[in-house]
């Protein structure tokens, strides 16, 4: 074998088992639908998607967020969601601040930490 086709070889070889983790990406937030459930809660409905391989790389929580960076929330997700994508989960009773009229949600996975793709939500009013 040359030098020349070993390092081809290898090159690519290398570029097939590396997509392996950067096919599943990160974790990106799709959708999000929010409630008043009264005394200064709130609900979420989060819809995330992530190319989930398994144990080893798979989204595994979101976030609710305050503008200056305060989470006020945290879901955890405890399993890949390989054949269920994207997914939707929720997360209930998030107190948020009075002042505090929008959110954002940011998604997390096990690989490349917090998405880049967040969504910024307006609340709707206190019940």
């Amino acid at each position: 074998m040359s030098r020349c086709f070993r390092f081809v070889f290898v090159t690519v070889l290398t570029s097939i088992l590396g997509s392996t983790v950067a096919h599943a990406g990160e974790p990106s937030v799709l959708d999000v639908k929010v409630s008043s459930n009264g005394n200064g809660t709130y609900g979420f409905s989060v819809t995330i998607r992530h190319a989930d391989t398994g144990w080893d790389h798979y989204a595994d929580k979101f976030d609710v967020m305050t503008a200056d960076g305060k989470t006020l929330g945290t879901r955890v997700l405890y399993h890949p969601h390989v054949n269920e994508q994207p997914f939707t989960r929720s997360i209930g009773r998030v107190e948020v601040p009075i002042g505090v009229n929008e959110v954002t949600i940011r998604a997390h996975d096990k690989v490349h930490k917090y998405g880049t793709r967040t969504m910024t939500v307006k609340l709707p009013p206190r019940r």
